[in-house]
């Protein structure tokens, strides 16, 4: 069974209540953060769909994504692992890529493991 969309209306509504906790220096209502993350990650499933590149932000969600190899078993030669408050900064473009990865809040590993060509997205 494929997961549940999350509507552009939900996901959006989302994102703005993450954006203004963080802008009054308050924790965003767990639920909000779990959807925004989820909703930025499916944006990156349409825009790069594939199967070469593991996408985790835990405990939210991960995806497959970029063509390429396709992976079946055992851990993807190709993952980008990183925390939700990240995710949601490099995917809306308010971190650049190399910013967060320099600073050792993204982890990238294997060749394709680079997602400058399709951040930030454009929820």
């Amino acid at each position: 069974m494929p997961p549940r969309r999350i509507d552009i209306i939900d996901g959006r509504a989302a994102l703005d209540a993450v954006r203004a906790a963080g802008d009054a220096g308050t924790k965003p209502v767990r639920n909000d953060l779990a959807t925004a993350v989820r909703y930025l990650l499916q944006l990156l499933d349409e825009k790069a769909p594939g199967n070469s590149v593991e996408v985790r932000v835990p405990p939210f969600g991960a995806v497959q994504v970029i063509q390429g190899p396709r992976h079946t078993r055992g851990t993807p030669p190709n993952v980008v692992e990183m925390d939700a408050a990240t995710w949601i900064a490099v995917a809306t473009g308010v971190e650049h890529w190399t910013d967060a990865e320099t600073a050792g809040r993204i982890r990238a590993s294997g060749t394709r493991a680079d997602l400058l060509d399709v951040l930030p997205l454009r929820p």
